[in-house]
């Protein structure tokens, strides 16, 4: 995903991106559903010319996509406006802008006006309440973690994160420096949490399935896994939190064709191909009965501050999905066919 909404707000790693491209194109526009289309069809340009292309889509509507990263070239696209603006700061070197900001008819869109006004704001406020209850969430998530980091063996976890790197890694040292990707897996959308495992992990021959309660270092050991490969050389994907953006629920090799996931809720997966495995954390955590009523109780609070979130979301998706639809009313087809365009021609 391009963004995603967490408990600590909207977040996204397109800086890394932009950082990493060779050239990134700024489309600057108002809320439209009119550049996933272009955007979908740049990416058919270069896959075509037998390029590998990643899609990142938008978390409030999950079929319409945000931006487009081709690699080889190392070519960016990004819908740069809504709902995180961005902005370039090499203009003349390896950052262009295209504005689509005078792509309307302004007569029609003058028609238009009182109904854009009365959605953008009722989306705003339908973002802030959900914005709000995942905030709330995370505290109470936060909270439930505290519970179990008090009984975890920690010992254990260490012992293992020693014995994972060594299967791992061995005493390979790749001679080069590894390259470091950095990707949001997922995100509360409209429709509830939603994730993308499934399509980034499909090509690897191994997945370890994490399964642990909260708080039993899931993350820690992945970062640490992570932090490793990095330093022998290997190229490394980090698969970041949608809930705590600071929080890593994946991480890849590819040279090595395996990840390591965090398969628990709101992303729980089993074993359902060859290839892969379940590492259980449950058993680090010691059996305590007083522990057990307190997560039942903060689990219950979490829920349902949850559901409240992923209410708010739909408000949200439901508001700004009408907005987009009354400013694409008023595009004119000419101007967008002739912008759209450029985005081939910049290439």
């Amino acid at each position: 995903m391009g963004t995603a909404y967490t408990g600590r707000g909207i977040s996204h790693k397109y800086d890394k991106l932009i950082a990493s491209a060779a050239e990134t194109i700024f489309l600057k526009c108002p809320p439209t559903n009119a550049l996933s289309d272009v955007l979908n069809e740049t990416a058919m340009y270069f896959v075509k010319r037998g390029l590998d292309v990643d899609k990142f889509m938008d978390p409030v509507q999950i079929e319409q996509t945000h931006a487009v990263y081709v690699k080889g070239p190392n070519l960016f696209y990004l819908q740069a406006s809504h709902p995180v603006s961005l902005e370039p700061t090499d203009i003349g070197g390896r950052h262009r802008v295209i504005s689509f900001y005078d792509m309307y008819n302004e007569t029609e869109l003058r028609e238009q006006n009182q109904f854009i006004v009365e959605k953008l704001a009722e989306s705003e406020k339908a973002l802030d309440k959900a914005l709000q209850s995942l905030a709330d969430g995370k505290n109470i998530h936060d909270d439930w973690e505290k519970v179990n980091i008090a009984r975890m063996q920690w010992q254990l976890h260490e012992e293992l994160i020693a014995s994972l790197k060594e299967e791992l890694f061995g005493t390979i040292e790749l001679n080069k420096e590894a390259s470091v990707s950095h990707r949001l897996i997922g995100s509360l959308s409209s429709d509830g949490a939603y994730d993308f495992i499934p399509s980034i992990t499909k090509r690897l021959n191994r997945r370890i399935l994490i399964k642990g309660l909260a708080g039993t270092g899931k993350s820690t050991l992945m970062k640490s896994l992570g932090a490793e490969g990095e330093k022998r050389g290997f190229d490394v994907l980090y698969g970041w939190c949608g809930l705590d953006p600071s929080g890593v629920d994946l991480v890849l090799f590819p040279e090595l064709s395996v990840c390591f996931l965090d398969a628990t809720q709101p992303h729980a997966y089993d074993p359902e191909r060859p290839g892969d495995e379940v590492l259980d954390l449950v058993h680090m955590c010691k059996e305590d009965a007083d522990a057990e009523e307190k997560v039942v109780a903060i689990r219950d609070t979490y829920k349902e501050k949850m559901l409240d979130a992923a209410g708010y979301m739909q408000s949200y998706a439901q508001a700004l999905n009408s907005l987009r639809v009354a400013m694409d009313s008023a595009i004119n087809p000419s101007i967008f066919k002739e912008k759209s365009e450029r985005l081939i021609e910049l290439s």
